[in-house]
Parts: structure tokens; sequence; C-alpha cells
């Protein structure tokens, strides 16, 4: 109460006054003869401070934006609540005044009420301190996080108001926040009534409000918050309307005691009637039949009237225009009544005139080149002004990360059918340096710390930054693996969509026998060209020292025979086509990767060979979002000269959580005393469907068939392994676990049962 009427007073006393606008002669700024300072309330700031942070000063020229920037300056010290300085006359000149309210000091902060959390907990919430400014900003900042923190513990009618008591003669402040705590509850039941057109699992799914589970830890389900029902009655009420159900309304949410703090949530509906399209027309359609675009649009007579069909049938007609350059094209949907539960749908179109890109200006990159941003571009200057390749243009930007903001402004010239293209970016930092830790069946526990920047510039010393180039270096060590890393990528290599990448590495392990230990280090040179939107095809040159050490006493020939140093030389080379629609939860598409490496190798053992590997994976949407994996490899290596044997390192072997999860890593296919040595030819495939069991939790069932053979190119399936299982796949802000088990029932003397969890685990902090 006591800080509104001090903002009261002061905007009374500031209107009672003079402005400086009022007093600026029409030649100019005049002589500033006195300088004086008002407080409103209390003085808690010095007028020493006030006179320091002040460009306005006795015997200079008076500037009213010199004014305007003491203002600023004066509210950025965070000491001052309210501040206006304006100019009388005064003599030949004028009088200054600054009035000002400054910030009071807090000098006790109580939290009353609290019971159930206690006030310590909740002070360790505060955005703010005894001794600091008051600034009710923070004060309410505060409020809000000590709310969530009794929503997280599921309090969810919890109250929490605040009062601030200022001494307007010392221009202290006490603060003093009452907690209304309420009972706890729990939401343990979700419930519909009236829902007699749509399922309750579907309404179910687009709440934001979740039933108690397991994971409640970490995804905070189960939490009764006032706020969040409100989201949920609208998320019902789009649910709904796009199923045609315009006048659809929530009426009611009821939480419904059922046991201890357990609550059912019941939500009323009242679906209303649900409509569909009598007529649709398109009215002022010149550059084009109307038949052809009504082909095009989700709602035509007969089909459902619903907000999302005629958001995306303005989007197509919006696309359309744009991409012929009909920038300013207008188009405005009129609905009338056409009987009962009927409308009609008419699109008033004003096209406008084609446009054409004059220039293309880039704005705001303060650090990112310029040919960096234009190169992304997919208009230049004399091409159709294209809204939707401008919007491809503005994607791509936002894509690469380097900016907050990508804005694309079409601005008018004096040119007819001519408009200038503004790229509008805000500059974001683009390095980083990460720490993290995994864990995996595999390679067990493995912690890393990784520095990487994003838009790096070889040759932009002295900050090397903005040449749209990446630079990564990365330690990893671990109980069975030590690795380091410097990689650099040149995305456009000589001015062309070709990625250029270089590496310097060294990687040891442990993890991939009991029977010996593996080394290797070296350099590699790569080059990837994308050809339209699905396939890229790559090159590779890799040079490496590899050795073969810590051979066990009792490996088998087929291993010690392997000790040593190599000198590797490998050129490798692929095709890939790519159409997932997610990298990380992939619902559709497919995905197909043929490669093959000759190599040249050189040292104790000299050993020349080749491989070719053929792998592919195919993502069917099944319904109630069960997803269907079928994923298969088909790979053989062969010596092209020297004493016809491939080396260990290149030789290849199945089994662990990446293919056959009912067997040990690489405990498939040729051995000798339990001791895997691998083979010259592979085959594996996959058959896996995961299914929702509740928000971020998927649960899985898996079959994997695979053998591996000691000859090159056979491929013969006598010998295979195989396994089925379970899994769960959890999506946590740690990061993404998967836990499968394997049972193995096609196996060999020595891999066979009991089953084998496979476990994997990876996130940054």
């Amino acid at each position: 109460m006591i800080l509104r009427l001090f903002s009261t007073l002061f905007l009374l006393a500031s209107f009672c006054l003079p402005s400086s606008a009022q007093m600026a002669p029409p030649g100019g700024g005049p002589v500033v003869r006195a300088l004086e300072i008002q407080y409103v309330g209390s003085e808690t700031i010095s007028r020493e401070r006030v006179l320091a942070n002040l460009k306005t000063k006795v015997g200079d020229p008076y500037s009213e934006r010199a004014a305007e920037e003491d203002v600023r300056t004066l509210f950025a010290t965070g000491d001052v609540a309210n501040v206006r300085i304006f100019a009388e006359p005064q003599d030949d000149g004028v009088k200054v005044t600054v009035l000002l309210q400054g910030r009071s000091v807090v000098t006790e902060i109580l939290i009353e009420g609290a019971t159930e959390v206690s006030p310590q907990r909740l002070r360790r919430d505060l955005t703010f301190k005894v001794g600091d400014r008051l600034s009710e900003e923070q004060v309410e900042k505060s409020r809000q996080a000590m709310l969530e923190l009794y929503q997280d513990r599921n309090f969810g009618g919890v109250d929490i108001k605040y009062d601030i008591y200022t001494d307007e003669r010392t221009g202290d402040s006490r603060v003093v926040y009452t907690v209304n705590e309420g009972a706890k509850q729990v939401v343990k039941r979700i419930d519909f009534v009236g829902n007699d057109s749509v399922l309750a699992k579907d309404l179910r799914k687009v709440l934001k409000t979740k039933t108690q589970n397991l994971l409640s830890i970490f995804d905070k389900s189960g939490r009764l918050v006032p706020a969040q029902l409100q989201e949920d009655r609208e998320a019902i009420r789009n649910l709904y309307q796009n199923r045609g159900f315009a006048d659809v309304q929530v009426t009611d949410v009821q939480a419904v005691p059922i046991s201890g703090t357990g609550v059912d949530l019941i939500f009323t509906v009242s679906e209303g009637r649900q409509y569909s399209v009598n007529r649709m027309a398109l009215d002022g359609v010149l550059v084009t039949s109307p038949d052809e675009l009504k082909a095009n649009l989700r709602m035509t007579d007969g089909s459902l009237y619903t907000p999302e069909g005629m958001s995306g049938d303005l989007k197509t007609l919006r696309d359309f225009y744009g991409t012929q350059g009909y920038v300013d094209a207008a188009i405005v949907p009129e609905i009338s009544p056409a009987g009962a539960g009927q409308v009609n749908i008419t699109y008033r179109i004003d096209e406008g005139t084609q446009s054409f890109v004059n220039l293309v200006n880039i704005q705001g990159n303060t650090r990112t080149k310029d040919n960096v941003i234009r190169r992304e571009l997919a208009v230049t200057p004399g091409d159709v002004y294209d809204t939707v390749l401008v919007d491809v243009s503005r994607q791509r930007l936002e894509n690469l990360n380097y900016f907050n903001t990508v804005q694309t402004v079409p601005t008018d010239t004096m040119i007819p059918g001519r408009k200038d293209l503004n790229v509008i970016v805000d500059e974001k930092r683009t390095g980083s340096f990460n720490f993290g830790a995994g864990f995996s069946t595999i390679d067990s526990l493995v912690g890393f710390a990784e520095v990487q920047q994003t838009n790096f510039d070889l040759f932009g010393w002295p900050n090397f930054v903005g040449g749209g180039q990446r630079l990564r270096i990365r330690g990893q060590y671990g109980i069975e693996r030590a690795d380091a890393v410097i990689s650099f990528t040149e995305p456009w290599f000589l001015g062309q969509k070709i990625s250029f990448g270089t590496e310097l590495f060294y990687r040891e392990a442990s993890f991939l026998s009991p029977a010996y230990d593996q080394s290797n280090y070296g350099g590699a040179i790569q080059l990837r060209k994308p050809f339209g939107e699905f396939i890229a095809a790559n090159i590779e040159y890799r040079l490496e020292g590899i050795d073969i050490f810590d051979i066990s006493d009792d490996a088998p020939v087929q291993i010690s025979s392997q000790e040593g140093y190599y000198l590797r030389n490998a050129v490798s080379g692929g095709l890939t086509f790519d159409s997932r629609d997610n990298l990380f939860l992939t619902r559709r598409g497919t995905y197909v990767n043929l490669t093959g490496f000759l190599a040249g190798i050189s040292g104790e053992q000299t050993t020349d060979n080749y491989g070719i590997s053929l792998e592919a994976s195919q993502h069917v949407l099944l319904p109630w979002d069960i997803i269907f994996l079928f994923k298969g490899q088909l790979a053989t290596v062969d010596s092209w000269g020297g004493d016809g044997e491939v080396p260990i390192f290149d030789r290849l072997f199945l089994g662990g959580a990446n293919n056959l999860r009912g067997f040990n890593f690489r405990e498939v296919g040729p051995n000798a005393n339990e001791d895997y040595y691998g083979g010259n030819s592979l085959g594996y495939m996959t058959l896996e469907a995961t299914f929702p069991i509740i928000n971020r939790v998927r649960g899985a069932f898996f079959t994997d068939w695979g053998f591996v053979n000691e000859p090159s190119w056979n491929f013969d399936t006598g010998g295979y392994n195989a396994d089925y299982g379970f899994g769960i796949r959890l999506d946590l802000p740690i990061g993404p676990i998967r836990i499968d088990y394997g049972i193995p029932f096609v196996y060999d003397d020595n891999n066979g049962p009991p089953g084998k969890i496979q476990f994997n685990i990876g996130y940054q902090f």
C-alpha cells in the first residue's frame, strides 16, 4: 500500500510540473543554470550517487536526449523506483529538476503459515535477501517459486500472498509472506462426464494433468495445479472442435476425494452439435482455376467443419499465392449458417500484384559473416518473391542454431513489383563446454568433457567466430575405455554444399574382448555431399596406427597371432538414404546405408583387405502410436593381398545391446574356448514393436536373428543365433534410458541361457 501511495504522489507531482518538451527553444538547447534533486519519500539514494550518474551538468546545454539517457541510467542502478527529469526557465537558461523515488531496503523477510514445508526450505527459493533494494518483481518471482515447490509436493490448492510494509522515514521495508497450504491432493484418476462422442483415453492424452505413476518424481505427474486445469479445459475444447463440435464447452472440473490424499479429477463436457460443411466456395480467384485450388483443400462439401481444417486450408491458399510471388494477397474466410449442423464457407481473396526480389539485406549479424547467412537462402535477387522459399530460408537459418531469432521481412521499394527481403538476425552464443557421464552394458561407466564451437572461423583471428564451421574437442575416460578427439568441419567446402571434415583421435578400449586390448590413433579426412532432401554420399581417407596388446596367455591362436602394431591406410565411401521423421523417436521413415572400404595395411604383419556393408531399417506407425521397426544388415570383409587373413580389428562381430540382445557383447560367431575372434561374413535382422505406456515411457517387444560366419562372402544361415525379449524406453530429463531383457532361443553351446539385461543411459549435466 505504501509503495502504491508513493507512486501515486510521484505521478501527481510529475503531472503538476512543466515538461522539458515545453522549454526547448527552436534554435537549440538552453544552458543549464541550476540542477536540483527532489525526493518522493525517503532519501534512499544519495545526491552524490544521483549526480554521478547524470550526463546533464550545470553549465552545459540542456539536451532532451541526454535527459532520457539519464533516466535510463538511473533506473539501471537498481536503486530507483520512479524518476522524471524536467526543465523550467531560469534567467537566460533553464533549471533542471530530477524528481525520483528511491527503492527501499529490505530489512526483514517473514514467512508465516508454513507447516508442511518448513520456512527454512522456502527461503532457499527466494530470489532476494535482506539488505537488497526492494523489487516487487523479485518478491513476486519468489512467491511463484514457493507456489511451484508446494505444487511439486501435491498441494494444488495452496495460496501464498505477500505484504510489504515500508517505513517512510527510514526507507526500510519488511516483506511478509502468508501461506495457506490447503489440503494435499494427488490425482489418482481422471474421468469425464458427457463425452458421448470422444473416448476418454483420447481426452486423457491431450491433458497436461496426469495421474500419479512410478515416474512422478521425474515428470511431476499427479500434481493438481489450478492454472494447468484451465489449459486442460482448452485442450479438451480444441480436440472436440477439431472433430466438428464447434459449440463444445467444458462446464465443470471437480476434484473428488477417493482415498487418503487421492482425488478423482472429473471433467464435465457439453458436446453440442457436430458441424459439417454444406458448401465451400472461393471468390476473387484470377490467376488460376477455382476448381484447381479447391482440389488441394482439406475441407470440401460434406466434410467436417473444424478449426484445424480451416487453418490448414488457409495455409494452403497462402502458400499457393506465396509461391507465385503474391506477397500481399489477402484471404478472408466467411462462415455462415446453412441449416441444422451445417455451415457455408466462402474464402474472399484479394490477390494483389506479383512481386520479385529486389535486394536481400542482412541485418543484426554482429559475428556471423554475410556469406554464411546468404548461402542458406533459397531465394536470390531477381527471383519471384516466393514466401514458401523465404520460410524455408528462415528455417535453415534457425536450424544453424547461431541466432536467438530470425525474421524475414518484405519491404516495398520505389520499383513497382519489386520488394526487398530483409533478413534480421539476433546473434547468440555458439560456444559451449559440456561434461557428462554415461553407462552401458558394453563399455560400462564413462565420463566425458567437451568444448565445442559451432560457428567457428578458422581464419577469423582473434575471435575465430562467425565462419559457420564447427570445431569440437572431446575427452572421454571410463572403466573400459579412454578417448580423445579433435574434429573440424567446413559445411560449405570451396563455396559448394559439400561438407569437409577432418579429425585427430586416440582411442583405447579394453571392452572389446577379455582376451586383448586395442588402441587406435591417427587422423581422417571426410567429404559429404547431399543430393536432394534424403540422399547423401560420403568418402573418407583414414590413416591410423593400431596396437593389439595385453593378450591373455590362454588366448587362441586366432587372437594371439594378431598381437603387434599395424599402420592402416583406408579409403571408404558410402551412399545413404534417410527419410526418418525424427532421429530420436522415429515413427515413420526409411534408412538405407551402403558403405565399403579398401585398406592397405603395413607393419609387422602385412595384410590388405576390403569390406562392404548394407544396412537398412523401416519404421511404420500403427494405430494407438505403436511403432513397428524392421532392421537388418549384411556385411562381408575379405583380403585382396598378403597372407589372405583379415586382421581382427576389421573382422565382424554380433551380440550385445545394439543387435542380438539376448547375447553378451561380441559373443555370437566363431570362437575358441569361449574367446570370440570374429568372422568375415555377417547378417542379422531385428523385428521390434514399441508402444506407449504413460507419458515419456514406452514398452517394447522384439526378436533378433543373426549369424557370423568365418569365410568371406558366406551368408549361410545354418549357424544362426536368435533371441526374443521385452524392454522399456524412458525419455527422462536426465537423458534417454533403454533397458532390454533378451532371452536366447537359438544358441550355441557357449552362449546360451540365461537371458541378458542390456542397459544404456546417457546424459549431460
